[in-house]
């Protein structure tokens, strides 16, 4: 019986003496610092997609207040903006002059405060819009640029810029065209949030309009 005590006795003092020295060696163990310097430049800087309110104040600062969307990183982002429209313009009209204002700001080189926030376009100067022809819709708008022929991007911002504005259905959707000339057939396009959120990859949703 006393030999069974011992040996039990000697178990938990092997045991502890065991635990001392792994600890001894986990504290020898350690990784020390280096001296080599290791500087890989600041991080990068992500991108804002925001504005200051003086620099909104400014882009909007006369005619009637609008939205266009502009790229950022790589989806749509509504700025705000102003198109002049003389008073006592006719309905009919006044969705045209909207309209050709919308684009001449889409096509606009962005403003520094907006280039440094990461705003850029993929729309391009030149391109005029029109009213209907006598046997299109009444709320066709017809691009002297066929929108077939656009950039996915491009083609994104005008339809989310004209389905968010006076432009506009009133459910959103907008007509759009080539020149009569070229023979393409009217689509009737609609912004959504995957087009908002993927616009080089996910086109407008659209569907042919029958002409009169």
């Amino acid at each position: 019986m006393a030999a069974r005590a011992g040996r039990a006795t000697a178990r938990p003092v092997r045991r502890l003496l065991a635990l001392s020295g792994l600890a001894v060696l986990l504290a020898g163990c350690g990784i020390r610092s280096t001296e080599v310097p290791t500087d890989f430049g600041p991080a990068p800087s992500r991108v804002r997609c925001a504005l200051s309110e003086s620099d909104v104040s400014t882009q909007a600062s006369a005619g009637v207040p609008v939205q266009v969307f502009l790229l950022c990183g790589s989806s749509l982002v509504a700025v705000d903006r102003s198109v002049r429209v003389p008073d006592g313009t006719a309905d009919s009209q006044r969705r045209v002059l909207v309209a050709q204002g919308l684009l001449d700001q889409l096509a606009e080189t962005p403003s520094s405060a907006e280039k440094a926030a990461g705003y850029t376009t993929d729309v391009r100067g030149g391109m005029s819009v029109s009213g209907p022809t006598p046997r299109d819709p009444d709320d066709t708008l017809r691009l002297s640029t066929p929108p077939g022929d656009l950039t996915s991007y491009a083609l994104a911002q005008v339809v989310c810029t004209f389905s968010d504005s006076a432009a506009a259905e009133g459910d959103g959707s907008v007509i759009l065209g080539g020149p009569v000339t070229g023979g393409e057939p009217l689509r009737r396009y609609e912004c959504t949030d995957e087009v908002r959120s993927r616009p080089g990859t996910k086109e407008p949703p659209s569907s042919e309009v029958t002409r009169g």
